[in-house]
C-alpha cells in the first residue's frame, strides 16, 4: 500500500507508532519499524543522555527509519532534539511549541513532523517547512483538541499540501481505508499499538482495555494539567472529581521529575513560567499550575503502566478502545490493517461501479 507517506519516509506501510510517552521504548519502535511502519520514540521522560541511549538501541534492533517525538514546551526538550540532530535520527516529531531546529533537520536530509489538533497548525506547519503533519482528533487518548478527526481530516487536507498523518479512533483497517479516503495519508495509532505482545504496559492493564468499551473514557483537564483522554479508574476518577488542587500530589510529582530528569529548580520555574503558545500544543501547557499538574500525573502514569496500579493510577486511552479485542503481535496486526484496509477499499468500489 503505497501513499505520500509511505514514500516520505522509505517505510512499507503507512502506520505510525504514536509517541507514547512511558510507553514507547526500543522495543516496540524497532517492532514496528520491522513490521515496515514506522516508529517513534517519545523522549520527554529521558534526559538527553538516556534519549541518546535509547536511539543507539533502536539501531542495534532494525536497521529501517524511526524518529523520535518531544513536546517542545516540556523541560530538556532543547537537549534531547539536539541529540537527536547529531544522531541524525531519521525523523523527528514535534508538539506544543514552535520548532527551531527544521533547517538542522533537513540538512542531514531527516524529515520533521509536526503534530496539531487544528487546521490552522496545520498550515503553519506546512509554511515553517514541515514535511508532514500528524492530526490529532479528539477521540484520541492523550491530548487530543475538540475536533473530532472525521471532521477535523479533510478541512485540512483542504488546505495544505504536505502528507497528513491522522490520529484518533483507528484501530483497524476499515479506519485506515477512511483516511485515506477523507484525504489523509497514513495513520498514527496509540492505544491500538498499546495492545500489543511487544509492548511493555502492564498486563492488568490491557485486561481493563479488553474489557473498555467506547464509553470508557474521560476528557478532562484535571489528570496532569492539560485536556486530554484517560481510560476510566479509580485512579483517573479521583483525580477528575477532587474538589480542589492536588497540591501534596503535585508537589511529590515534582521532585520525582525533578529527580528523574536532573533538573535544577532554575530548569522547572523556566519551564513553569515560559512563553505560553497554543500554536501546536492543546492549548498550551506552560503555566505553573498547569506544570505542577503534570508533574503529579507523572506519578500516576508510572505507577499504571509499570505496576499496573488502577487506584492511583492511570492510562491515556482513546475512545477506540471499544474496539480492540485482542493482542496480537505488531507484525500481526499491521499486517491484517493492510489486508482489511485493502479489502475495503476494493468492496467500496464494487459497491458504487455500476
Amino acid at each position: 500500500m503505497k501513499t505520500r507517506m509511505t514514500e516520505l519516509f522509505g517505510i512499507k506501510h503507512p502506520i505510525m507508532l504514536a509517541g507514547m510517552n512511558y510507553i514507547t521504548d526500543a522495543k516496540l519502535v524497532a517492532a514496528v519499524c520491522n513490521a515496515g511502519g514506522l516508529g517513534i520514540l517519545a523522549t520527554a521522560r529521558f534526559t538527553p543522555k538516556q534519549a541518546r541511549e535509547q536511539i543507539r538501541q533502536i539501531r542495534e534492533l532494525t536497521d529501517k527509519p524511526f524518529g523520535i517525538n518531544q513536546a517542545l514546551a516540556l523541560p530538556r526538550s532543547k537537549g534531547n532534539i539536539d541529540v537527536a540532530i547529531e544522531e541524525k535520527v531519521p525523523v523527528v516529531n514535534y508538539s506544543y511549541g514552535k520548532p527551531w531546529f527544521i533547517d538542522d533537520v533537513h540538512a542531514y536530509g531527516g524529515k520533521v513532523i509536526g503534530t496539531v489538533i487544528l487546521s490552522r497548525y496545520a498550515v503553519r506547519a506546512q509554511e515553517l517547512g514541515c514535511d508532514a503533519v500528524a492530526v490529532t482528533g479528539h477521540e484520541s487518548g492523550g491530548h487530543g483538541g475538540l475536533v473530532t478527526t472525521l471532521v477535523l481530516l479533510p478541512i485540512v487536507a483542504s488546505k495544505v499540501k504536505i502528507p497528513i498523518i491522522a490520529a484518533g479512533g483507528i484501530y483497524d483497517g476499515r479506519g485506515l481505508a477512511a483516511v485515506l479516503t477523507l484525504g489523509g495519508d497514513g495513520v498514527s495509532l496509540g492505544t491500538r499499538f498499546t495492545m500489543t505482545q511487544e509492548s511493555g504496559v502492564h498486563p492488568h492493564w490491557k485486561e481493563i482495555i479488553l474489557k473498555a468499551s467506547e464509553a470508557d473514557t474521560i476528557y478532562s483537564n484535571k489528570i496532569d494539567g492539560d485536556w486530554g483522554r484517560v481510560l476510566k479508574s479509580k485512579g483517573a476518577e479521583d483525580m477528575v472529581n477532587s474538589p480542589g488542587f492536588p497540591i501534596i500530589r503535585s508537589i511529590v510529582g515534582t521532585l520525582h521529575v525533578k529527580k528523574m530528569l536532573g533538573l535544577s529548580w532554575w530548569d522547572l520555574l523556566s519551564a513553569a513560567f515560559g512563553k505560553k503558545t497554543e500554536e501546536y500544543g492543546t492549548y498550551g501547557i506552560n503555566t505553573m499550575l498547569q506544570m505542577l499538574r503534570k508533574a503529579g500525573g507523572t506519578l500516576g502514569q508510572e505507577r499504571a503502566i509499570y505496576s499496573g496500579d488502577d487506584k492511583i493510577g492511570f492510562m491515556f486511552a482513546g475512545q477506540d478502545v471499544g474496539g480492540i479485542e485482542d493482542i496480537p503481535t505488531v507484525a500481526e496486526l499491521m499486517e491484517r490493517m493492510v489486508a482489511e484496509a485493502e479489502a475495503t477499499i476494493a468492496a467500496m468500489a464494487r459497491k458504487y461501479v455500476g
